[in-house]
């Protein structure tokens, strides 16, 4: 991308309060954070911001380019060969650095969610500066062999919809996909996933550009010896029934990451649930609120 992508962003809360900016995860959309988590939030006196990545939502595409080779990325992957990727999860970083600076967050704590949590990760390493505190959930550390998801999430993910043209189908899809990878000890009523997924998929949907975003998570790789540089208080969050990002990922994160805490929610998979956004709003937060009272390392 030739000049840096306009990003989609919402700003809740009063704008003097400390600032959680939340980094959502592959080819999720910024209304994917439940509005009940981020006004928790606010409510315990943070300013939220949430936005659109880059290739999702209502953010810039990247423009001349098509879905790239999956299948050719994972094996050289695999093979520990370079993945030609049109931008790398550092680029995803420094647009968050970039909304930051347009909004004039000199600092603020850094929270992502899966793919995001990747990125918040490499933002914690590479603008140290820039970050209070750092929340990794549902995410990895690029470790391989802990972060191979079960066979049906992992067939889930690269599945296709009947008609990618057709909300309808689209949406019957991604219900059928979240019933996989979603949390069993709280699973979400059928009605109002469909109603949470059709907003999505109204609002935008772009399998081209997720497939993109997936390409970044590819070529960055084993992150193991950059999560050890972080300085940020760390909290790592994930779900012990996680069947797209097993909890080892989560255990290999935090192990990684100097001082990190792990919490380990039972009955939590691949999603937000409704019933855990009390408990994860009040983690997220405490920690944030601890991280700022306490001294950072020079």
């Amino acid at each position: 991308m030739d000049s840096p992508p306009r990003i989609v962003h919402e700003s809740l809360g009063d704008p003097s309060h400390p600032t959680i900016v939340l980094i959502m995860g592959l080819g999720m959309q910024l209304i994917a954070w439940p509005d009940s988590f981020c006004q928790a939030l606010v409510a315990r006196g943070f300013r939220v911001v949430r936005f659109d990545n880059r290739d999702a939502g209502l953010s810039d595409r990247t423009p001349g380019k098509k879905r790239g080779n999956l299948a050719l990325a994972m094996a050289a992957a695999a093979l520990r060969l370079p993945v030609r990727t049109p931008y790398t999860l550092e680029d995803m970083a420094g647009d968050t650095v970039r909304l930051m600076d347009q909004l004039g967050i000199a600092q603020a704590h850094i929270v992502g969610a899966s793919m995001g949590g990747m990125i918040a990760q490499v933002l914690a390493a590479k603008w140290p500066q820039r970050v209070l505190s750092l929340t990794s959930i549902m995410s990895t550390s690029g470790n391989r062999k802990v972060s191979k998801p079960t066979r049906a999430a992992g067939k889930a993910l690269l599945a296709r919809p009947t008609d990618p043209t057709d909300p309808v189908a689209v949406t019957e899809h991604l219900i059928g996909v979240f019933g996989i990878i979603g949390s069993p000890g709280y699973p979400t009523p059928r009605d109002a996933m469909r109603e949470r997924i059709g907003r999505a998929v109204r609002r935008s949907y772009d399998p081209a550009g997720t497939a993109r975003q997936l390409l970044a998570v590819i070529a960055s790789g084993d992150r193991r010896k950059l999560l050890a540089t972080i300085t940020a208080p760390s909290l790592v969050i994930h779900g012990a029934a996680d069947p797209l990002v097993p909890l080892a990922a989560g255990r290999d994160t935090a192990a990684h990451i100097p001082g990190a805490h792990l919490e380990v929610i039972e009955g939590m998979g691949h999603d937000f649930p409704e019933a855990l956004m009390p408990r994860l709003a009040a983690l997220v937060a405490a920690h944030c609120s601890a991280s700022a009272a306490s001294p950072r390392p020079s």
